[in-house]
């Protein structure tokens, strides 16, 4: 049959099965490694990364870093323990503002003689304290100057001394009376001032026994003010800032406190009642004697006496 065609078609003519192109080449990759003239020879090593030089530069400023952090350590441990070696007011911003008390030294009771006992043991039915008088006397406190005119001779004061603390004669020879009447021993004495202008006298006056010396100071300190005038606290008043009660149970005390107004200087003074020893604090002071030292005093020199 004759083999029609179609307008717009065309016939390809018949070819052979011919094997597709071949393509290019790809370009080898060249090594990394150059392989070596002779296989003895050993394979140098790799160019190194081009990162790693990167990395040595953050360890090497890690490594700064870590050495600046221990030293700031160090250094902050050796400054918190050198605070805790430190006294509180010696160190800024902490320091505790004072409550006005004196730095007295360390206080300490003269030794007894060899078997004696101390003033308020049972044994001792009779009060006496057997130590030295003029070693329970109140040392100064620092920065306080010796009054002299108290150092009496070898310490023991004449009863003329003692005296001058009240203002009225008749007062005076009153109370010398009364002084003799009750077997009056010895007086021993210390004064001092300090660097703040307060003038402190301390007396301590030893009779044969307690009882005496008890009876003695019920006749002078009276709840509502003392039976004698001290010198410069004419009008002188029950002390209702400090407890009359003592922290030590033998020992009785008042306190009194020249009332308002008062003049060029303001006085306080103290009796206390120790066993076989009555014993007279004054203090005074330009302006105003100051409480808390004035109480300090009489707390410490009671102590001595207990």
């Amino acid at each position: 049959m004759t083999e029609q065609r179609t307008e717009g078609q065309r016939t390809e003519p018949e070819q052979e099965d011919a094997p597709p192109p071949a393509l290019p080449e790809a370009p080898q990759a060249p090594p990394l490694v150059p392989p070596p003239a002779d296989p003895a020879e050993p394979v140098p090593p790799a160019e190194p990364v081009p990162s790693v030089k990167k990395d040595r530069r953050v360890l090497r400023t890690a490594l700064r870093w870590t050495a600046a952090v221990a030293v700031f350590a160090v250094v902050g441990a050796s400054a918190a323990y050198g605070i805790t070696r430190m006294e509180r007011t010696d160190v800024p911003g902490l320091a505790t503002e004072s409550d006005g008390r004196w730095e007295y030294p360390l206080l300490v009771r003269p030794p007894l003689p060899s078997g004696s006992p101390a003033p308020f043991a049972d044994a001792n039915t009779a009060g006496t304290h057997y130590a030295d008088l003029r070693a329970l006397v109140l040392p100064a406190p620092k920065g306080g100057e010796a009054d002299e005119g108290l150092a009496g001779e070898d310490g023991w004061l004449p009863k003329e001394d003692f005296l001058a603390e009240y203002s009225e004669a008749v007062e005076r020879d009153e109370f010398s009376q009364v002084l003799t009447d009750n077997g009056l021993r010895h007086i021993a004495g210390r004064g001092w001032r300090t660097p703040d202008g307060t003038h402190t006298r301390i007396y301590l006056l030893r009779f044969d026994t307690a009882a005496v010396a008890d009876e003695l100071y019920a006749n002078l300190a009276y709840y509502d003010g003392p039976a004698y005038t001290i010198r410069g606290g004419e009008e002188s008043e029950p002390d209702e800032d400090f407890s009359s009660a003592s922290l030590l149970g033998d020992i009785t005390r008042s306190l009194y406190v020249e009332a308002k107004p008062y003049g060029v200087e303001h006085v306080r003074h103290a009796y206390l009642s120790a066993g076989d020893t009555l014993a007279l604090i004054v203090q005074s002071r330009k302006g105003e004697a100051l409480a808390v030292p004035f109480q300090q005093t009489v707390t410490l020199q009671s102590q001595l006496l207990g």
